[in-house]
């Protein structure tokens, strides 16, 4: 199932994931359940060289009174839990404690360390916090909105300088620095980084970072070979009338070294219920993955049945709208360099795609945006919060924006503001809980569209949910859980973790704007 060290080259072994570099090793101490977190065992160091390790557990594997967990601690080093020395003060204002919590979530560039996961950085970045020990793609723009709020500038050019380094490195943005993810990648929100960078530093910035918006859009439309209707290959899938639409996909069909036991144990279920090869479990998992809503019961067939996964079946319509605005950001920066033939290029590609979104995923009965199955050749059944992003991008009618924001008042909206779906199938991205970087897209989406009171709801209620768990608890967290405020959001592979890089973000961004709101009014 997995490589062993023997066969990376020398040079292989710098990026290699641990699951290929430690091979049988990796997978006994994964399957041993040692770790409550399959995380923690992927992100440890070795402490001598790899080889060496792996020799010495082929030794005394077999000898009586081996200890795999006592092996462990004398070859690895174990990332400690993440928890902070830093002490918030309940009764000071979120926006001044997310002020003083930025240095506490700030890494400066690592070292690489010979056997270990982390992918060092050449500047300072942001983490979420909690597990997660590294920068993440998409979490990173929402962070970025309130980095912009706090005035931190430079550090926001130094994390898209950490992600154009990553482009030109490996071709894409991984989903995080981390070896294991060096397979997929996540939500394109680079563009939208960049854009956002622009506004502070000037038009120039479309220029610097042209090479590596065009890397990134040749990774996500990579076309298949055969040109023939519902072709797929990799993230691109080629429809009848010649649209090209993306998918999530991940370059490997493997247990994630992250996940290692839990992928095993959903592989093992499908196969026995649906006779699913365990591959394709795998690989449906690491698409989810991608999304970066793993994981929620708008990738099953049967919404309440994780082993019905059938993730790269899905075109999903909130990642064909961001690579609509990967076009336009494409087309603008070729522009403020004089190439006005690509200009023209990408302005056609982003009105065909804004063409095919119409096409594909208005759904006109329930008049709401859904994803679409190729497989299936028809919308998904399952109403999701990614139906807010064309309004987001401004790609719906006046008449469809009504309609979408009348579905998210009566379907999304609860007393701690918006759901992600209805569906309470046990998984993170489901009901109860709402997250914050779908709350800022909904908000803006409906203010595009001049529907302020809606969108004074969502604030409200969002930042009356966030202001109320800081005053009990001191921290911000990844999620909530909106429908009962009283109670802490669940669901998912690991506890809620706190820190939490996007909630700040769009804390800061929307709480400045309803003060901007109210000194004006």
């Amino acid at each position: 199932m997995t490589e062993d060290i023997n066969t990376l080259e020398n040079h292989e072994l710098v990026n290699a994931s641990p699951d290929q570099i430690f091979g049988d090793l990796f997978e006994a101490i994964q399957c041993s359940h040692i770790f409550d977190d399959s995380k923690t065992f992927a992100d440890a160091i070795p402490l001598n060289d790899p080889e060496q390790i792996c020799a010495q557990y082929q030794r005394e594997k077999g000898q009586t009174g081996f200890e795999i967990a006592k092996f462990v601690m004398q070859h690895f080093r174990i990332p400690e839990h993440i928890a902070s020395t830093f002490e918030a003060n309940r009764k000071e204002s979120v926006s001044k404690h997310i002020d003083r919590l930025w240095p506490v979530l700030t890494r400066q560039p690592d070292q690489q360390e010979r056997g270990g996961s982390l992918i060092p950085l050449p500047n300072p970045y942001v983490v979420p916090g909690g597990r997660f020990r590294e920068i993440y793609y998409w979490d990173t723009y929402f962070t970025m909105l309130g980095l912009k709020e706090s005035g931190k500038t430079d550090l926001m050019g130094s994390m898209i300088e950490n992600f154009a380094y990553l482009i030109e490195q490996f071709g894409f943005i991984p989903t995080a620095n981390r070896t294991y993810y060096l397979s997929r990648s996540q939500p394109p929100f680079f563009s939208l980084m960049v854009k956002l960078y622009a506004d502070s530093e000037g038009a120039d910035v479309l220029s610097r970072y042209l090479p590596h918006l065009q890397q990134e859009y040749d990774y996500w439309m990579q076309t298949p070979e055969v040109d023939e209707p519902f072709t797929a290959y990799r993230r691109l899938v080629k429809l009848p009338d010649g649209a090209l639409l993306n998918r999530y996909w991940d370059d490997m069909d493997t247990p994630r070294p992250e996940s290692y036991i839990e992928d095993i144990e959903l592989g093992e279920i499908a196969h026995q219920q649906f006779a699913t090869p365990p591959r394709d479990t795998y690989r449906h998992i690491r698409a989810a993955a991608e999304s970066g809503w793993d994981f929620s019961s708008r990738w099953f067939a049967d919404k309440n049945d994780f082993s019905t996964i059938h993730t790269t079946d899905i075109l999903p319509v909130d990642l064909n709208c961001l690579m609509y605005f990967l076009e336009k950001t494409l087309a603008d920066a070729y522009l403020h360099t004089g190439d006005k033939k690509m200009h023209l290029r990408y302005e056609q590609k982003a009105a065909r795609r804004a063409l095919a979104i119409e096409t594909y995923f208005w759904d006109e009965q329930k008049h709401f945006y859904m994803d679409y199955d190729f497989k299936t050749r028809s919308v998904t059944s399952h109403i999701t919060l990614a139906g807010a992003f064309p309004l987001f991008f401004k790609l719906a009618s006046n008449h469809q924006a009504r309609f979408v924001k009348g579905y998210i008042r009566l379907n999304f909206m609860k007393s701690g503001g918006l759901l992600t779906t209805n569906v309470g199938s046990g998984q993170q991205w489901d009901s109860p809980n709402g997250w914050a970087p779908l709350q800022w897209i909904a908000y803006k989406g409906l203010r595009n569209y001049n529907f302020h009171q809606a969108a004074d709801q969502i604030s409200d209620e969002w930042l009356g949910l966030i202001e109320k768990e800081f005053k009990h608890s001191g921290k911000m967290l990844e999620k909530y859980n909106v429908s009962d405020t009283n109670l802490i959001a669940g669901g998912g592979e690991y506890e809620v973790q706190e820190g939490f890089g996007w909630t700040n973000g769009v804390y800061l961004r929307m709480k400045n704007k309803k003060y901007m709101k109210e000194i004006q009014a």
